[in-house]
């Protein structure tokens, strides 16, 4: 979706300014956020790409003035309402006014932490054979999807090379919408920094990004 999060290639934002020693947790808050988020997900409440998703529809105003974790924790309470998981009335009263709802994947114990923080493995069996190879010109599409995607909208429409195939892969813009694995050929795309920027763009600057197979047409 063409929404605030797609900031690549945006200007008015200014550098990034790395945090020297920068610490995995600002405050326990965040620590907790993350806990809950993989902990539903893990639980079968929902997947990676609706969690993505969940936060890619926050409100620009609300998107642009929030930290990194507060965005994960207003997707997730949105997400769970959601899903009938809680009720608002539950997040106004910061409590459970009523018992639970069974998730797919049930409780887990602290004995399964170390499995459920372990990330499984996306590659799924190929449905058809793979339409393009290393070293291929391809141009992105482009495309305008009002739900999740993973094409950055800098590149659409711009041509670049195929550098590795990565087999077939679990397909985001699927999956955020529960539509099932749809496995698709994943490919890292090579861009021109003066194809992405024109002829201001930096001509030493190239940019790869990882681009699933319906997002790239050949090049002619």
């Amino acid at each position: 979706m063409d929404g605030v999060h797609d900031m690549g290639g945006m200007d008015g934002f200014g550098s990034v300014e790395p945090e020297p020693d920068e610490p995995l947790f600002h405050a326990e808050w965040e620590s907790r956020v993350m806990a809950m988020t993989r902990a539903m997900g893990a639980a079968g409440a929902f997947n990676i790409d609706m969690s993505r998703y969940s936060r890619e529809i926050l409100p620009p105003v609300v998107y642009l003035g929030s930290s990194y974790y507060q965005k994960w924790f207003l997707g997730l309470e949105q997400l769970l309402v959601d899903r009938g998981l809680i009720d608002a009335d539950e997040l106004a009263a910061g409590r459970a006014l009523r018992a639970g709802k069974e998730l797919p994947r049930g409780a887990f114990t602290k004995g399964d932490v170390a499995r459920v923080m372990t990330r499984g493995s996306f590659c799924r069996p190929a449905q058809a054979s793979a339409k393009f190879k290393a070293g291929q010109r391809v141009r992105a599409r482009n495309i305008h999807p009002v739900t999740h995607t993973r094409l950055p909208r800098y590149v659409r429409g711009r041509i670049g090379v195929i550098e590795r195939d990565h087999g077939c892969h679990v397909f985001p813009d699927s999956a955020a919408l529960e539509a099932g694995d749809n496995p698709q050929w994943l490919y890292t795309v090579v861009f021109e920094g003066r194809e992405l920027w024109g002829p201001d763009g930096d001509p030493t600057l190239k940019v790869s990004i990882d681009a699933f197979e319906p997002y790239l047409e050949a090049a002619v």
